[in-house]
């Protein structure tokens, strides 16, 4: 699958069936001295961090902070000015075995099923297996029912658990989520929640951002904070939830204003 076909479909996942040699992992993924700048305007500087295997990662910081920019050059649908992106001691911006679902998913005028069956054709697996992983995904989100409806049918949830359907049925060791409950209802927010939560006991690599304390209270295993492109604060949740280690992050605690 190419990674451009995949962007057109708003899923982006690419995933290593073929590769003889490839590592049982892609974990960890390191990012060292990241920076990325367009027209002029530096949205992120010196990103270094490392994410290995463990409980999902949350980013937060306020609004312009580079969230979603960080996770567009994790994945690989960017490409940084600076610095580099490594994948289990191998460089490079796209990695297999890792996949990405978007605030606002973009399905194709097809069935829900079809929508899951469609990436899985592209990553040239059997026939059968294909069938076998689309029911399985749609069952984990609760879609069976619904297999046949045309996707851009269903509820703004409903098409986000498709959106994690069509990721979870490729199997990727890591897991990017773009805001993934933003413009849903309580009740909504609650089931992705709870794929989320087991997607993550199953081994997939959660890596995601989020306008909502609450949820990362409930998500992470650990934050990362950003504010004006730069990270301050990469450390477990419950420290950075009762002890900020940083005045701005203290100050996005409270609901502040922060200045960019």
């Amino acid at each position: 699958m190419t990674r451009h076909g995949a962007a057109r479909n708003g899923l982006n996942a690419a995933r290593g069936a073929t590769a003889t040699h490839a590592p049982d992992t892609i974990l960890p993924l390191r990012v060292r001295g990241l920076g990325f700048a367009v027209g002029g305007l530096r949205i992120l500087s010196d990103v270094t961090l490392t994410i290995a295997a463990g409980p999902p990662t949350v980013i937060l910081g306020p609004n312009g902070a580079g969230k979603s920019v960080l996770l567009r050059l994790l994945h690989g649908l960017l490409t940084p000015t600076e610095g580099e992106i490594v994948w289990a001691g191998r460089s490079g911006a796209v990695a297999r075995r890792q996949a990405m679902v978007f605030q606002r998913p973009v399905l194709l005028r097809r069935s829900a099923r079809a929508n899951v069956l469609y990436p899985l054709r592209l990553a040239g697996l059997p026939v059968e297996e294909q069938e076998a992983r689309a029911a399985q995904a749609l069952d984990l989100v609760g879609l069976s029912a619904l297999a046949g409806r045309p996707a851009r049918r269903l509820s703004g949830g409903e098409q986000q658990r498709l959106a994690l359907a069509r990721a979870a049925a490729l199997e990727p060791e890591v897991l990017f989520l773009d805001e993934p409950c933003a413009s849903l209802d309580p009740a909504a927010t609650r089931a992705v929640e709870e794929i989320v939560r087991t997607l993550a006991a199953r081994g997939t690599r959660i890596v995601m951002t989020t306008h909502d304390l609450g949820q990362a209270r409930r998500l992470a295993g650990e934050v990362v904070f950003l504010h004006a492109g730069r990270i301050r604060e990469h450390t477990p949740a419950d420290r950075f939830f009762a002890e900020p280690a940083t005045a701005e992050a203290a100050a996005f605690l409270r609901g502040e204003l922060l200045p960019q």
